[in-house]
């Protein structure tokens, strides 16, 4: 079938040169090359598609009809083609971003909003999930992860920006509760679970200056699977939680939460990375990753 295909492409050639000489240099091939594809189609074909004479070549009738056809299918390949091209030097067609709730909302939409409403030709495609997404299944072209390490070698991942938790509450919340001097302290306290975060019962704190670590157990009367209700949780009195260091200038500046114990840090540190199945792209994906590394780097680094 593929040489049934290239022997249609050539005598589309040979009939629009109107030689065999002036397809071979179309095509850069030799003219016996382009006698012999002609020779093999019209064997396929059961037909003689062209008469032969000196001076000039001519199409029979069945070469006639048949070279509509043949036309049509090489009109649609260089179509494809140029499709293709739009599709990897253009920013065009789909593009389909994976990122979780509370990422998405709070920085991959400011980070791209922009950029999508100058690019009108692009179809984009938000899966928001807290979920393990495969990029492959779900034909993902970048997904946004926040992650202490990724331990996956097929994936190439790019990372935009270091963060870390930080503990918090409300100002009430503290006013009315025993005072806060070391970790240990924290058994003592309210504590807003996150069932997303595996192992989230344990925290590991280390001092910034003497190095000293502990680990401290938490209960939580109080959970959810859900960012955003945590942080509401917080910011009503109802206990402490880690929020990512990202996301908390703006609650700094209206006073609507404090950071506990700032000389501890919170164990690991995290990373917002952009993963890609390849590290060859199309021009929209790369436009789109840079301009996601851009936000971040301008993000104020903590």
């Amino acid at each position: 079938m593929l040489d049934n295909l290239r022997s249609m492409a050539i005598f589309v050639s040979v009939v629009d040169r109107g030689s065999f000489s002036g397809a071979a240099r179309e095509l850069g091939i030799t003219t016996s090359a382009v006698s012999q594809q002609i020779r093999l189609l019209e064997q396929e074909m059961g037909t003689v598609l062209l008469h032969r004479s000196t001076r000039k070549l001519s199409l029979t009738e069945a070469g006639g009809v048949f070279y509509q056809s043949c036309n049509e299918m090489v009109l649609a390949a260089k179509q494809g083609r140029v499709r293709i091209n739009e599709l990897r030097n253009e920013l065009v067609g789909d593009l389909r971003i994976a990122t979780s709730p509370e990422l998405g909302v709070n920085h991959v939409l400011p980070a791209l909003s922009s950029w999508l409403q100058g690019h009108p030709q692009l179809n984009v495609h938000f899966e928001a999930d807290n979920r393990y997404i495969d990029l492959i299944e779900e034909r993902i072209d970048i997904a946004v992860r926040l992650s202490p390490s990724l331990a996956d070698s097929s994936l190439i991942a790019r990372p935009m920006a270091q963060t870390r938790l930080i503990l918090c509450a409300s100002p009430e919340y503290l006013s009315s509760h025993p005072p806060i001097q070391t970790p240990a302290d924290l058994v003592h306290h309210e504590h807003i679970g996150l069932t997303l975060v595996k192992g989230h019962h344990d925290r590991h704190f280390r001092h910034r200056i003497t190095g000293e670590e502990q680990v401290v157990r938490f209960t939580s009367r109080v959970s959810t699977n859900n960012v955003f209700l945590m942080r509401s949780l917080v910011e009503q009195g109802h206990g402490l939680t880690m929020l990512l260091s990202v996301d908390m200038p703006e609650s700094y500046a209206t006073g609507g939460l404090v950071e506990v114990l700032p000389e501890w840090e919170l164990q690991p540190n995290y990373t917002v990375y952009a993963i890609t199945l390849r590290r060859e792209q199309p021009l929209k994906v790369v436009r789109c990753i840079e301009t996601l590394t851009q936000y971040f780097s301008q993000m104020q680094a903590i």
